[in-house]
């Protein structure tokens, strides 16, 4: 797998996936959509911390930096 989440992309994917876990506690850990922001946040922070998005992929997007 090569890396083709960038620096910033990883911090707003941060930020968002401890939004996602906030409102997932606000609406109910259990409820349906607790369950799935849950999910998103997993996806969210999984793919920040491994620099790796499959969706980028797929379409050929790279926010990461060129390295010479």
């Amino acid at each position: 797998m090569k890396a083709n989440v960038g620096s910033t992309d990883k911090i707003i994917r941060l930020v968002l996936a401890l939004v996602a876990v906030v409102f997932a506690f606000v609406t109910g850990i259990t409820s349906g959509l607790g369950i799935v922001l849950v999910l998103v946040a997993v996806v969210l922070a999984a793919t920040a911390f491994t620099g790796f998005c499959p969706i980028y992929r797929v379409f050929g997007m790279n926010t990461c930096p060129v390295r010479r």
